[in-house]
């Protein structure tokens, strides 16, 4: 309990941000709430975790915003979508992730924005705020193990041969979908949505507000969260992979205060323990973006609270459909390749005797 009423007392500090707005001139529904319906946009350059170069500086200079931004574009390699260019270099263009390793053409499905974000008008260094060096606590040892083993679990690299073949029992990682990472299979998002931050694309979210729900829709592998207003937390025993969100309205702002997150919260949000506590605050603002804020409260993962917040703005452009592997050829592919491997393996162990 102390340490929620600390990770309150983070959010209540943020929140002054968000009272600075005028009441008069935000949209408002039908029952008098302000109106959080509609797309936003929240791809920035700003990074979750603070660079170390800044120390505990939340704010960049007008000058540093634009140096930022420069250096993105000079790092975005050639858009171009010409068919007659070459083919990327075996093994990759060597970026990092999954798009280098295979050899990504262009930075087309790239969208991290193209500005620091703004909030009161001021850039800022990063999204987390509190500690005062902008950057995660330390993690429990308990929580290191745990994201080892999540890192173990990815796997070993593909290597274009079925070494599991003969190698241990030779049970593969491709034995089974079941057996394929969460992200890989498109059941869980590649960025956190809860608390939500802003990835390397997809960055649109939808926000569908009634008296008695409110609708979060991140366009991210189509992870919605429903809201659930002026209710009671769900049992105990019931966990589910996006927590148990109860919202409530502290005058203008909409607070969501989320637990009972599954054992799979440590895949979503690496590192978290099912038990986190989680506290976010939706803030309209005058212009129609809005301010959210949140504080992360999981003493069984890190050594202290966590907090940050972020403008997101709002736009006319909608969330388009993430299909993913839903319909799509690709994950079924990735179980027929380890098939086709499996059999060049067997055959070169009996000399091509068939």
């Amino acid at each position: 309990m102390e340490m929620k009423t600390k990770a309150l007392g983070f959010v209540s500090t943020i929140a002054v941000l968000g009272a600075l707005t005028s009441a008069a001139d935000i949209a408002r529904t039908a029952d008098g709430k302000p109106d959080l319906s509609g797309f936003y946009d929240t791809a920035t350059l700003t990074p979750l975790e603070r660079p170390q170069e800044y120390g505990e500086n939340l704010y960049l200079t007008p000058e540093e915003a634009e140096k930022i931004a420069n250096r993105r574009n000079e790092l975005l390699p050639d858009v171009s979508n010409d068919p007659n260019r070459d083919a990327p270099p075996v093994g990759g263009d060597g970026s990092p992730g999954a798009a280098g390793n295979v050899g990504g053409y262009n930075s087309f499905w790239i969208d991290r924005g193209e500005d620091s974000v703004l909030v009161d008008g001021k850039f800022r260094t990063s999204i987390i705020t509190e500690p005062a060096n902008g950057r995660m606590p330390q993690r429990t040892p308990e929580a290191m193990r745990a994201m080892m083993q999540l890192f173990a679990s990815f796997g070993r690299k593909n290597e274009g041969v079925a070494w599991w073949v003969h190698e241990g029992d030779g049970s593969g990682p491709y034995d089974d979908p079941e057996l394929r990472p969460l992200f890989e299979r498109c059941i869980v998002g590649f960025a956190p949505t809860a608390p939500i931050v802003p990835s390397l694309y997809n960055n649109h979210k939808r926000i569908v507000q009634t008296p008695d729900h409110v609708m979060i829709m991140n366009e991210m592998v189509h992870d919605p969260r429903v809201v659930r207003m002026n209710a009671e937390h769900a049992p105990e025993g019931v966990r589910k992979w996006m927590g148990d969100a109860i919202g409530r309205w502290e005058g203008d702002t909409l607070v969501v205060e989320t637990t009972n997150f599954n054992e799979n919260n440590r895949k979503m949000i690496p590192g978290a323990s099912p038990d986190m506590y989680l506290v976010e605050r939706f803030t309209a603002q005058e212009n129609g973006d809005l301010l959210y804020s949140f504080t992360v409260d999981d003493p069984a993962t890190w050594a202290d609270t966590w907090s940050g917040s972020y403008t997101w703005p709002r736009t006319d452009e909608p969330l388009y459909e993430y299909a993913c592997h839903e319909g799509n050829y690709s994950f079924g592919n990735i179980m027929r390749g380890a098939r086709r491997l499996e059999a060049d393996a067997m055959a070169e162990s009996s000399g091509g005797q068939e």
